[in-house]
Protein backbone atom coordinates (compact mmCIF):
# COMPACT_ATOMS: atom_id res chain seq x y z
CA UNK A 1 0.00 0.00 0.00
CA UNK A 2 1.31 3.38 -1.07
CA UNK A 3 1.89 6.21 1.43
CA UNK A 4 -0.55 9.09 0.94
CA UNK A 5 0.88 12.25 -0.55
CA UNK A 6 0.83 14.98 2.11
CA UNK A 7 0.06 18.47 0.80
CA UNK A 8 0.10 21.74 2.71
CA UNK A 9 -2.17 24.36 1.13
CA UNK A 10 -1.35 27.86 2.38
CA UNK A 11 -2.49 31.43 1.86
CA UNK A 12 0.54 33.65 2.53
CA UNK A 13 0.29 37.38 2.93
CA UNK A 14 -2.65 39.65 3.51
CA UNK A 15 -4.93 38.25 0.82
CA UNK A 16 -8.30 37.39 2.38
CA UNK A 17 -9.83 35.39 -0.47
CA UNK A 18 -9.46 31.60 -0.20
CA UNK A 19 -12.18 30.11 -2.38
CA UNK A 20 -9.70 28.87 -5.01
CA UNK A 21 -7.40 27.38 -2.36
CA UNK A 22 -10.33 25.47 -0.88
CA UNK A 23 -11.40 24.19 -4.31
CA UNK A 24 -7.88 22.91 -4.98
CA UNK A 25 -7.61 21.42 -1.48
CA UNK A 26 -10.86 19.52 -2.00
CA UNK A 27 -9.73 18.25 -5.41
CA UNK A 28 -6.44 17.01 -3.96
CA UNK A 29 -8.26 15.29 -1.11
CA UNK A 30 -10.68 13.69 -3.58
CA UNK A 31 -7.63 12.44 -5.51
CA UNK A 32 -6.51 10.56 -2.40
CA UNK A 33 -4.01 13.03 -1.00
CA UNK A 34 -3.84 14.09 2.62
CA UNK A 35 -4.38 17.87 2.71
CA UNK A 36 -3.51 20.28 5.49
CA UNK A 37 -5.01 23.75 5.00
CA UNK A 38 -3.34 26.50 7.03
CA UNK A 39 -5.97 29.18 6.60
CA UNK A 40 -5.61 32.83 5.70
CA UNK A 41 -2.84 35.35 6.32
CA UNK A 42 0.07 33.01 6.92
CA UNK A 43 3.65 34.28 7.07
CA UNK A 44 6.38 32.43 5.18
CA UNK A 45 7.76 31.41 8.59
CA UNK A 46 4.41 29.92 9.63
CA UNK A 47 4.17 28.02 6.34
CA UNK A 48 7.70 26.61 6.56
CA UNK A 49 7.15 25.58 10.18
CA UNK A 50 3.84 23.87 9.35
CA UNK A 51 5.49 22.06 6.42
CA UNK A 52 8.24 20.83 8.73
CA UNK A 53 5.87 19.77 11.52
CA UNK A 54 3.44 18.05 9.13
CA UNK A 55 6.22 16.33 7.13
CA UNK A 56 4.65 17.28 3.80
CA UNK A 57 5.68 16.27 0.30
CA UNK A 58 4.12 19.28 -1.42
CA UNK A 59 3.27 22.89 -0.60
CA UNK A 60 0.62 24.75 -2.57
CA UNK A 61 0.76 28.52 -2.16
CA UNK A 62 -2.31 30.48 -3.21
CA UNK A 63 -1.46 34.14 -3.78
CA UNK A 64 -3.88 36.64 -5.28
CA UNK A 65 -2.36 39.82 -3.81
CA UNK A 66 0.52 40.24 -6.25
CA UNK A 67 3.09 39.67 -3.49
CA UNK A 68 4.35 36.37 -4.94
CA UNK A 69 7.82 37.76 -5.76
CA UNK A 70 8.30 38.71 -2.10
CA UNK A 71 6.58 35.76 -0.40
CA UNK A 72 7.70 32.80 -2.50
CA UNK A 73 11.46 33.48 -2.28
CA UNK A 74 11.17 33.68 1.51
CA UNK A 75 9.28 30.37 1.70
CA UNK A 76 11.87 28.74 -0.57
CA UNK A 77 14.74 30.08 1.57
CA UNK A 78 13.13 28.80 4.77
CA UNK A 79 12.58 25.37 3.26
CA UNK A 80 16.25 25.24 2.30
CA UNK A 81 17.30 26.34 5.81
CA UNK A 82 15.21 23.50 7.25
CA UNK A 83 16.67 20.88 4.87
CA UNK A 84 13.40 20.57 2.99
CA UNK A 85 14.59 21.15 -0.56
CA UNK A 86 12.85 17.88 -1.54
CA UNK A 87 9.40 19.45 -0.91
CA UNK A 88 7.71 20.41 -4.18
CA UNK A 89 6.25 23.92 -4.20
CA UNK A 90 3.38 24.92 -6.46
CA UNK A 91 2.01 28.45 -6.76
CA UNK A 92 -1.51 29.35 -7.80
CA UNK A 93 -3.24 32.66 -8.17
CA UNK A 94 -2.64 35.88 -10.03
CA UNK A 95 0.90 35.62 -11.41
CA UNK A 96 1.90 37.65 -14.47
CA UNK A 97 3.45 35.55 -17.24
CA UNK A 98 6.71 37.48 -16.98
CA UNK A 99 7.15 36.35 -13.35
CA UNK A 100 6.74 32.63 -14.05
CA UNK A 101 10.34 31.99 -15.25
CA UNK A 102 11.78 33.63 -12.10
CA UNK A 103 9.54 31.50 -9.86
CA UNK A 104 10.55 28.32 -11.68
CA UNK A 105 14.22 29.31 -11.48
CA UNK A 106 13.99 29.70 -7.69
CA UNK A 107 12.69 26.13 -7.45
CA UNK A 108 8.92 26.36 -7.79
CA UNK A 109 7.64 23.22 -9.51
CA UNK A 110 4.52 24.66 -11.16
CA UNK A 111 2.56 27.90 -11.49
CA UNK A 112 -1.20 27.97 -12.12
CA UNK A 113 -3.53 30.82 -12.95
CA UNK A 114 -7.27 31.22 -12.62
CA UNK A 115 -9.27 28.60 -14.50
CA UNK A 116 -6.63 25.87 -14.29
CA UNK A 117 -8.28 22.47 -14.22
CA UNK A 118 -7.76 20.75 -10.88
CA UNK A 119 -7.05 17.51 -12.77
CA UNK A 120 -3.93 19.19 -14.20
CA UNK A 121 -2.70 20.13 -10.72
CA UNK A 122 -3.28 16.58 -9.44
CA UNK A 123 -1.45 15.12 -12.45
CA UNK A 124 1.48 17.51 -12.02
CA UNK A 125 1.87 16.64 -8.34
CA UNK A 126 2.05 12.93 -9.14
CA UNK A 127 4.56 13.62 -11.92
CA UNK A 128 6.72 15.87 -9.73
CA UNK A 129 6.87 13.18 -7.05
CA UNK A 130 7.41 10.48 -9.67
CA UNK A 131 4.48 8.46 -8.33
CA UNK A 132 1.88 6.58 -10.32
CA UNK A 133 -1.62 7.73 -9.39
CA UNK A 134 -3.70 5.21 -7.49
CA UNK A 135 -6.55 4.00 -9.65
Amino acid sequence: MQKKIRVLVAKPGLDGHDRGAKVVARALRDAGMEVIYTGLRQTPEMIAEAALQEDVDVIGLSILSGAHMALVPRVMALLKENGMEHVKVFVGGIVPDEDVPALLEMGVTGVYGPGTLTENIVRDIYRALEIEPAV
